[in-house]
């Protein structure tokens, strides 16, 4: 079976580039973030491997860049190199791939905001610590019993 491209959006900040590979309940994630490339793979619900390879349009720091993996998608921040320059895209080439798509929700000018993007960085960090931990499902102890409202109805 041939890979496929995982559909992923990105968006960009004084300080980083944001991607976000959307795949549900995804397996063996490999995330390798270089300073001029990243390469991703896994495997979707239904066994299909994913592959996307992306050269970076600049420079960034691969040290000081990260992922978080979510049930339905695996989102990495990447550390721009030179902080401040807007990138026009995320790929080098001038050629946009089909699969890659600019995150128009999370998009907007950003000149001269940068407290309120590390706030936000942090707060979708925790949000996304929040959700990958695991905790037991909710009691089902305070539902009414409807078998016992059934039987009195019916006599």
């Amino acid at each position: 079976m041939a890979r496929q491209h995982a559909r992923t959006l990105w968006y960009d900040r004084p300080k980083y580039v944001f991607m976000e590979f959307c795949v549900e309940d995804s397996t063996d994630v490999h995330v390798l973030i270089e300073d001029h490339r990243i390469v991703f793979s896994c495997k979707n619900a239904d066994g299909v491997e994913l592959y996307n390879e992306i050269e970076f349009y600049a420079k960034v720091n691969s040290k000081d860049s990260q992922d978080k993996r979510s049930g339905r998608s695996i989102t990495c921040f990447v550390r721009k190199w030179k902080e401040k320059v807007a990138w026009p895209r995320l790929t080098k080439e001038d050629i946009k791939p089909v699969w890659l798509s600019v995150d128009f929700d999370n998009w907007r000018d950003w000149e001269g905001d940068e407290e309120v993007e590390l706030a936000q960085v942090e707060h979708y960090a925790e949000l996304l610590k929040k959700v990958s931990v695991k905790r037991p499902p909710p009691g089902m102890d305070d539902l009414d019993d409807d078998s016992d409202s059934a039987d009195a109805t019916s006599t």
